[in-house]
């Protein structure tokens, strides 16, 4: 496979991380722990917030603007940890200024930023690396092996649900000029993107989905424990701005024949949240979440296959160390992505595809 970005020839790749809100933790604890990193610099719009990270991680250098931070020399690679519509003209900057960048999830607020954030990066020849840290779980990458062995056969279906019972983080994530979107974007990008990984990246070809704007973001809620944003806000103001959708689902359709159903919520009537991927294929089937399960026949019998693994389900921990080690080995040892740009772009497509059919009510061609 041709890389398609410069490889950084250097003892320890210089890192500035970009955001360093709760998700940020992960990122920095990760390269800390990678011998060939050294954090250079952090930014953050709270200058303190981040001159106290830099202070926990070691990084000399400090900013509030993410331009200025760009013109330093110490830095080869980012982490790009900011609100969703920062994410297409940082990750652009970073790249024109001769960065590498791990962008998190979703890629951007639609396929248009995702196709010019691909676009800065093969002209700059620069690494442009996703955030879908669920591909890299332990349970996944077993799962995978099964599958890529052909012990599942011929993948057809595959059927997986995020649904929280009260969860919408408010704040930033439920202003859809800000976030793109509510739990589609959030969680289904997440759990989409995953299952299409598994089936060995399809191209798709159609997609039928649905919104609804039915409970609201029930910040009213007493005495539940749920992650929510640095700027939710309760009591004082229960009508705090909610544009986002409570529920969505969809059906995409692939030009391998093989379809996938997701469905995903922040706020739905139910008796506790549930996470959940079904696999079916031709010679056997699987679970996924909430732990890893193969099914299958032998010798005339139904059989159930439980892989001894440390993680069998996700853990967050190890899931995002094997990602920030994946990135700085992709841009020092030219090891191909396995979250490439090309792959941000396909993604933005279909939640593209799944608001414009909700809101239409007509299947959509991709």
């Amino acid at each position: 496979m041709e890389i398609a970005w410069e490889v950084t020839n250097v003892e320890k790749l210089r890192v500035g991380v970009i955001g360093t809100g709760s998700l940020a933790e992960y990122h920095l604890n990760s390269y800390k722990n990678n011998p060939a990193v050294e954090i250079t610099a952090l930014c953050d719009i709270n200058k303190e917030r981040a001159r106290k990270k830099a202070d926990i991680f070691g990084a000399k250098e400090i900013y509030d603007d993410y331009e200025e931070m760009f013109k330093s020399k110490n830095i080869d690679a980012v982490s790009v940890i900011t609100w969703n519509n920062t994410h297409a003209p940082i990750t652009i900057a970073a790249l024109e200024a001769g960065k590498h960048v791990l962008c998190e999830k979703p890629p951007a607020l639609n396929a248009e930023e995702a196709s010019r954030m691909k676009q800065a990066a093969e002209k700059k020849g620069k690494l442009l690396m996703y955030g879908f840290v669920r591909r890299f779980a332990q349970n996944t990458q077993v799962l995978k092996s099964f599958m890529d062995s052909g012990e599942l056969g011929e993948i057809y279906y595959i059927k997986t649900g995020y649904l929280r019972r009260c969860g919408n983080p408010g704040g930033w994530f439920a202003n859809k000029e800000i976030s793109g979107g509510g739990p589609l974007i959030d969680l289904g990008v997440h759990i989409i993107d995953l299952a299409m990984y598994l089936m060995g990246k399809p191209k798709p070809v159609s997609v039928f989905g649905n919104t609804s704007y039915k409970v609201g973001n029930r910040a009213n809620i007493k005495d539940v424990t749920n992650y929510k944003s640095a700027d939710f806000k309760t009591e004082q103001n229960i009508s705090v701005k909610n544009t986002v959708e409570d529920f969505a689902n969809a059906l995409i359709k692939f030009d391998n024949g093989a379809s996938l159903y997701v469905e995903t919520s922040w706020t739905m009537h139910i008796k506790s949240n549930i996470a959940y991927m079904d696999i079916f294929g031709s010679k056997g089937g699987a679970k996924l979440e909430p732990q890893l399960e193969i099914y299958s026949e032998k010798n005339n019998y139904m059989i159930d296959i439980q892989p001894v693994v440390s993680s069998s389900s996700f853990d967050f921990d190890k899931a995002f160390s094997a990602e920030i080690d994946h990135f700085v080995d992709c841009i020092m040892n030219g090891t191909p992505c396995i979250c490439p740009a090309e792959d941000g772009l396909t993604i933005m497509k279909i939640l593209d595809a799944i608001y414009k059919s909700a809101e239409t009510g007509k299947l959509i061609v991709l």
